[in-house]
């Protein structure tokens, strides 16, 4: 049986009163793709900024590498995050950095490095992903879809065990999304990196996911392989596969 990397225990989470996290228990294993689905406002975010420590919850543990991020100081946080990389929704690229020095911001940040192991590292990952050469170029200078594979390869700079896609194919075409979906497989295969991902694009969920954990106001109402979603018994992930809640 694979270890259990990350485990979040009845947490609870509310904004101005409103309760978006209403006691979540969710294990993810090493070395999975596990999708995280939900309407809008069911907290599939949150969960990722929560595991990084970015936010706290109001109550509840979250366990990740044999850490409870709930009870960590900010140094101990930066020194966790070393292991975690992230690809945020709109790539969060800086724009006033050349490609190089966006993908070189985290490896001078958290790794001793001389300049030309900085330099070969920052080639290698955008090899990975398949965009060798543009590191001169700025965030203007490229498409969206590049944007989210520079991204991507700011991501993994570090070599983390564990990855976070916020939303990684919306705004994307069907054939530059399907190429995003096959590089988060990729690296998966490769790397051995657990992955979580956001996301309310169902075709990227089946095409990439383990398993599936659902959120519906405030809880983990299922988890299981696309197969076990469609034939699952539960109204509300029927309701969500077939498109009748509003994402």
């Amino acid at each position: 049986m694979s270890n259990i990397i990350i485990e979040f225990k009845n947490v609870y989470k509310s904004f101005n009163g409103i309760l978006v996290h209403n006691g979540i228990n969710l294990s993810i294993l090493e070395g999975e793709i596990i999708s995280l689905l939900g309407g809008s406002g069911s907290g599939k975010s949150v969960l990722l900024k929560e595991l990084i420590g970015l936010m706290k919850p109001d109550k509840g543990d979250i366990l990740v590498l044999d850490n409870n991020v709930t009870q960590m100081n900010e140094e101990a946080l930066i020194e966790l995050r070393e292991h975690i990389g992230m690809l945020f929704q709109g790539a969060a690229l800086f724009d006033s950095l050349t490609v190089f020095e966006n993908i070189a911001y985290p490896l001078r940040e958290h790794l001793k490095l001389t300049e030309k192991e900085i330099q070969e590292r920052v080639a290698e990952k955008l090899q990975v992903v398949g965009l060798s050469g543009i590191e001169k170029k700025m965030p203007d200078e490229l498409s969206g879809g590049m944007k989210k594979r520079v991204g991507l390869a700011r991501a993994i700079a570090t070599e983390p065990e564990i990855i976070l896609y916020d939303e990684p194919t919306t705004g994307l075409d069907p054939m530059t999304a399907q190429r995003i979906n096959d590089l988060i497989i990729e690296l998966q295969r490769k790397l051995g990196i657990t992955t979580i991902v956001v996301t309310h694009d169902l075709h990227c969920v089946k095409t990439v996911s383990d398993r599936i954990a659902m959120l519906h106001e405030g809880k983990i109402v299922a988890v299981g392989t696309w197969e076990e979603l469609v034939t699952s018994n539960i109204q509300v992930v029927q309701d969500f596969i077939s498109g009748n809640i509003c994402v």
